[in-house]
């Protein structure tokens, strides 16, 4: 693991409402999990939401991916570590590794975050006391690969569905939360890929917030057997809410 004293871990139970008809827990669920560990992460170190709020700027998310060797079953102990992974340029970096209590590996998952100015909704330039916790970053060959390169984009639809964000869809920065993103991404993918498959893969782009009342559609294309690509629009203005690309295998 890494050298870090930024590093948090938590012990954690699949609970009932986090697993699917398999008994497994849901890879929306686990994204949830590793929401949950971030935020306690960043309250234990003093840069959650509430301690940036006096300076008008918070944490969004703005890509992720996560790779799943296996997804645990009901009542399974699990822990999940996540620590701050360093800045490039003016985005930070997190990772996330969850195993089993004997430490075999269960899922990981690189991330990358920015600045939001709360006010204007636009990023904003970390400030120095946010930059002054690159000293305590692990070494870089102890953290995840960065995420590089570009997502293939949806050009055609295969699957679709329908969504209004609704009040209890928001997070406390008032936009749709990150987790509810992937569900329906998840959501229009065959009934016998979500049952027969496991999903491996997962690469999504956050490109732009879902707000109270929006109404949204998902769309999904196969863009071969076992890998989709995925987006989340307004029909309304035709804005790109987020990307990904998922693979799955039996």
């Amino acid at each position: 693991m890494v050298d870090t004293d930024l590093l948090y871990t938590h012990d954690y139970q699949v609970r009932a409402y986090e697993i699917d008809a398999q008994q497994r827990m849901t890879v929306p669920a686990l994204s949830r999990l590793m929401q949950e560990a971030a935020l306690q992460n960043v309250i234990q170190i003093g840069m959650s939401y509430w301690d940036l709020e006096p300076h008008h700027i918070s944490w969004v998310l703005t890509r992720q991916q996560i790779e799943v060797k296996r997804l645990p079953d009901l009542n399974e102990p699990i822990r999940i570590h996540t620590y701050p992974a360093g800045f490039l340029r003016a985005f930070a970096l997190r990772d996330f590794w969850v195993e089993t209590q004997e430490g075999e590996p269960i899922a990981q998952s690189a991330s990358t975050w920015l600045l939001m100015d709360t006010r204007t909704r636009r990023m904003a330039n970390p400030p120095d006391f946010v930059l002054a916790f690159n000293e305590r970053m692990p070494p870089r060959e102890q953290c995840l690969p960065r995420i590089s390169g570009q997502l293939e984009k949806l050009k055609a639809t295969d699957y679709q569905e329908d969504y209004t964000v609704h009040w209890h869809d928001l997070d406390f920065n008032q936009h749709l939360n990150n987790t509810l993103y992937i569900q329906w991404m998840l959501d229009p993918v065959p009934a016998a890929v979500l049952a027969e498959r496991q999903l491996t893969f997962l690469d999504i782009e956050y490109r732009a917030e879902g707000q109270l009342a929006d109404a949204l559609q998902s769309e999904v294309q196969e863009i071969e057997p076992g890998a989709y690509c995925h987006r989340i629009f307004r029909p309304a203005d035709g804005k790109v809410l987020a990307n990904a690309y998922t693979r799955w295998q039996y």
